[in-house]
């Protein structure tokens, strides 16, 4: 059944709300009973749609992900090894500007995965930044912009391999090592993806100003010693920030921290050469593994006492969790209404050669951000926007393909950046404990910013 105008209200409404009442969980609840009343399926369509999104593949392979990176935090936290860590960067985090460019280089640092990139920098940050009295609305920003506008900008990562096979399938382009190779040509054109790495350096070293709601929250911060906002909530609960350290057993930073560390980049790097694919999941499952393994050898902890941590660290995410489950949700909602294909048949007549670079970027920004998902966008637009841009290039890869697909991949980042439906974001909220409304108000007026010198840019490229 098509929708309409009508398919965009409950994913806008979700947004809206979140704002104006800073509760994600409610915003979303309510956005998903709208979904079902317009769909006509009553009130008794809303348990069903909770019952099908909690047996979702998709949402159960992100929420295990969650759960083992609770476990390896808690972990962490309990033999100590976030502490060794902050006490063998010391000496380089003297000082505000030094602590956060090394948020900064450690987000790049593991640039094939941006679910496993905040999941990494923000606990092992967390103390440094909060000694230096940055906020956690600061935290979660370097860990936002440096995972999947790092991620969709190297040719060896998932998104690669995503945004190539999506092009293989479109006219022009003949296999799947032709779509690499335009995605590869395309990486100097994903202008939004990269001013974002870069004005996150700028900001960390002081050379780009603080502005909007990140100032204040940095002022807040430095003036009254508040890393969070009064009255806010953490996305990572108490028993997991506040797990004591074990005063047993004789843990070192080389076995405690590099070793997981270790097995995560390891795995991922190796499944990926060897099978196309990186196996996030299974590496986080054998990083917790082995780390519990070292700790109850060094009898950091008996039996009972890593079942508590485990315990702890499952319910230090449960927020983000839930958070997540609603997101799915209405992910869902508006994928039956149809509404990126409502977008899709609205915009797609205004499109001609001078804008199209242009016109993608907004296209692909918008239908992320209503529905916080980059890849469900680039599976809707990549399919009609590139072959369109070939035909005005005669069938040639030129400057207009090529601003075309980074256009695209940029476009869904920043919705995939700055949505409070998006995975990445609630990951980077989790990472750094952040209120996720805070994080989300105090990154968008940098993201929007980015944002409008991508599309000068664009409609630059356009007139070329």
């Amino acid at each position: 059944m098509n929708y309409g105008w009508l398919s965009l209200i409950p994913p806008l409404l979700a947004i809206l709300l979140a704002f104006l009442t800073r509760e994600p969980v409610f915003s979303l609840a309510v956005a998903c009973l709208a979904g079902v009343l317009l769909m006509g399926q009553g009130a008794g369509g809303f348990p069903e749609l909770l019952a099908k999104t909690l047996g979702d593949r998709d949402f159960m392979w992100v929420c295990l992900i969650e759960i083992c990176i609770g476990i390896l935090v808690a972990f962490y936290q309990r033999c100590g090894a976030v502490n060794m860590f902050s006490q063998k960067v010391r000496f380089i985090t003297k000082t505000r500007k030094q602590t956060q460019f090394l948020g900064w280089i450690l987000g790049m640092f593991i640039f094939f995965s941006d679910y496993f990139s905040p999941l990494f920098v923000g606990p092992v940050m967390r103390k440094l930044t909060d000694r230096h009295k940055i906020s956690r609305e600061k935290l979660a920003y370097i860990c936002d912009s440096t995972s999947a506008p790092v991620s969709v900008l190297i040719p060896i990562t998932g998104w690669a391999v995503y945004i190539s096979g999506l092009l293989a399938g479109t006219a022009y382009v003949a296999s799947k090592e032709a779509g690499m190779s335009l995605f590869i040509k395309s990486i100097p054109f994903n202008f939004y993806a990269i001013l974002s790495v870069i004005m996150v350096g700028l900001i960390t070293l002081k050379l780009f100003p603080e502005f909007g709601p990140m100032r204040k929250a940095e002022r807040r911060a430095m003036e009254t010693g508040q890393v969070l906002r009064p009255g806010s909530v953490s996305m990572m609960s108490s028993e997991l920030t506040n797990l004591p350290v074990s005063e047993k057993g004789r843990p070192n930073i080389w076995l405690n921290f590099f070793t997981p560390v270790l097995i995560v980049i390891t795995f991922n790097m190796g499944s990926f050469i060897l099978t196309g694919q990186a196996r996030v999941l299974n590496s986080f499952m054998l990083a917790a593994a082995a780390l519990g393994a070292i700790m109850f050898f060094q009898r950091v902890d008996n039996l009972s006492g890593m079942m508590k941590s485990m315990l702890a660290g499952i319910k230090g995410v449960m927020p983000a969790v839930l958070i997540l489950a609603f997101a799915f949700a209405i992910n869902s909602v508006s994928r039956e209404m149809g509404a990126a294909q409502y977008i899709i048949s609205v915009t797609e007549g205004w499109f001609n050669p001078g804008i199209l670079p242009f016109l993608v970027f907004i296209l692909s920004a918008f239908i992320s951000f209503a529905t916080g998902t980059s890849w469900g966008t680039y599976a809707i637009v990549i399919p009609i926007a590139v072959p369109l841009a070939f035909e005005f290039s005669q069938g040639q890869v030129t400057t207009l393909v090529l601003g075309t697909i980074a256009a695209t991949a940029g476009g869904g980042v920043f919705g995939d950046h700055c949505s409070p439906l998006s995975d990445t974001t609630v990951l980077s909220s989790l990472g750094s404990a952040c209120d996720h409304m805070d994080h989300v108000r105090t990154q968008i007026s940098y993201a929007l910013v980015v944002a409008f010198v991508a599309c000068i840019i664009y409609l630059i490229i356009g007139m070329f």
